[in-house]
């Protein structure tokens, strides 16, 4: 016995705003203090406070501050941190092994979450997966494999879009700062084109759906050639880009361009997948069936693991030892993986989902009709935000942005900015957060933008 008071995180935790000292306290900025001597300056900071425990709807730092989590480490913790199930499970495959290395010798929990993804994802056709590491590589061996099946080289990505830090997913990204700047030169043969943004389209939201996927598809067949593309990637609901839903009609307009043109449409579903936006996948909500579909973030609970999901003859391309990679599909974050399904199916977290919205939205509205800011409120399900403006237009206003999310984080509410004009602040609480939390949590935004 050491004498130390046992921590426990997870849904035990006391679930309370609590700020009991300056934010950032004494004993997170002696351990900033540390990470500045010992970690690179290219590892950055959204809030500056050491994590301690978390779970259900909250985040409690070293120093006894407890947050209200509107952030989920991005998408990730949707079914709160350290969730039963997970921990369970977990546990269970730690006391068994931790690595062998699927391609020296597998597992059965590595077949199962591949069951379970066949199940889950969207389509009744025969499906098969590959699992990796991160949301960055499952979008890379994505291309892999549409470049296989296809013998074709080019790829079509979207204004806005993200989809990783390699540099090949770097070419794929729109946006440079700070996910680009100096790290060229970048991968070949990526054309971007045209999205269907409803708030930013010149010509009204009315038009945007079909403006922007004609503009889309005259530019790839003018300037690329359909015969030329192996895959088109799309995330159903952009996320870095400023949590962007395009307009209604434009994907399944795009997705029957490739369908016709022998392109493999590829779904990045990693930030909006695993019922984040009210249902499994964001790609539902117009009924598409993407031939591939990446996921990570949500997959696993907060453990390290990634997927490519698709037609079984696509994703048989690739010859043997082709895919792959020495931790992908650890069996540990397999077993995660498992007890968030499960977690998912018991909680029935796609509803949970759309009950946050229900919440969250008409008072993020109600917000915008008393603020000259807020230009734009968007998103479905718990993946929800608004965009700032300047005032008598729609310049976008990051200082504004900035400025609301370092007031929330003082006052004990836990926000992410994003967009390409880094003027968007993202909502995305965990599934399992409580209805109180939850409007605490936007008592505590609307005072900080009555406050600017």
């Amino acid at each position: 016995m050491t004498g130390k008071t046992e921590l426990s995180g997870g849904p035990a935790l006391p679930q309370e705003r609590r700020v009991v000292t300056a934010v950032p306290g004494p004993k997170s900025q002696e351990l900033m203090a540390r990470k500045q001597a010992s970690v690179a300056n290219g590892i950055g900071t959204v809030l500056p406070v050491f994590a301690r425990r978390a779970g259900g709807g909250v985040l409690e730092d070293v120093d006894g501050n407890s947050f209200i989590d509107f952030g989920s480490g991005i998408a990730v913790t949707s079914v709160g941190n350290s969730a039963e199930a997970v921990v369970r499970r977990a546990t269970e495959q730690l006391n068994d092994f931790t690595h062998t290395c699927a391609m020296v010798v597998p597992y059965e929990p590595y077949v199962q979450v591949c069951e379970e993804l066949a199940k889950v994802t969207p389509g009744d056709h025969e499906k098969k997966s590959a699992l990796f590491n991160s949301g960055a590589e499952a979008v890379e061996n994505a291309v892999k494999i549409a470049r296989t099946h296809t013998g074709r080289q080019a790829v079509v990505v979207f204004d806005h879009g993200y989809h990783g830090r390699t540099n090949l997913t770097m070419a794929l990204t729109s946006k440079n700062m700070p996910y680009k700047h100096g790290f060229g030169p970048f991968a070949p043969e990526v054309y971007r084109v045209p999205v269907a943004y409803p708030y930013r389209w010149l010509t009204g939201p009315e038009n945007c759906a079909e403006e922007a996927a004609a503009q889309a598809i005259d530019q790839i067949t003018k300037q690329i050639g359909p015969d030329n593309v192996a895959a088109i990637i799309i995330e159903p609901v952009l996320g870095e880009g400023g949590f962007i839903v395009p307009a209604k009609g434009f994907l399944p307009r795009i997705q029957q361009f490739a369908r016709d043109n022998g392109i493999v449409f590829v779904a990045d579903e990693i930030q909006s997948g695993f019922c984040r936006t009210g249902q499994w996948f964001a790609c539902e909500d117009e009924g598409l069936v993407p031939d591939l579909i990446t996921t990570a973030k949500g997959i696993a609970g907060g453990l390290p693991l990634a997927a490519v999901t698709g037609r079984a003859d696509i994703m048989d391309s690739a010859h043997s030892g082709g895919l792959g990679g020495t931790y992908g599909g650890n069996p540990v974050a397999c077993a995660a993986a498992l007890g968030s399904i499960e977690t998912m199916r018991e909680l029935d977290l796609p509803a949970k989902a759309r009950r946050i919205e229900e919440i969250m939205k008409p008072r993020l509205e109600k917000l915008a009709e008393k603020s000259d800011i807020i230009g734009d409120v968007r998103g479905r399900g718990a993946m929800l935000a608004i965009e700032l403006v300047k005032p008598g237009g729609k310049e976008p206003n990051p200082e504004a942005t900035a400025a609301l999310a370092k007031a929330c984080h003082q006052q004990g509410l836990l926000v992410l900015t994003t967009g390409t004009y880094g003027n968007v602040v993202r909502f995305l609480p965990p599934l399992v957060i409580g209805e109180d939390l939850l409007n605490e949590g936007l008592d505590v935004l609307e005072d900080a933008i009555t406050g600017l």
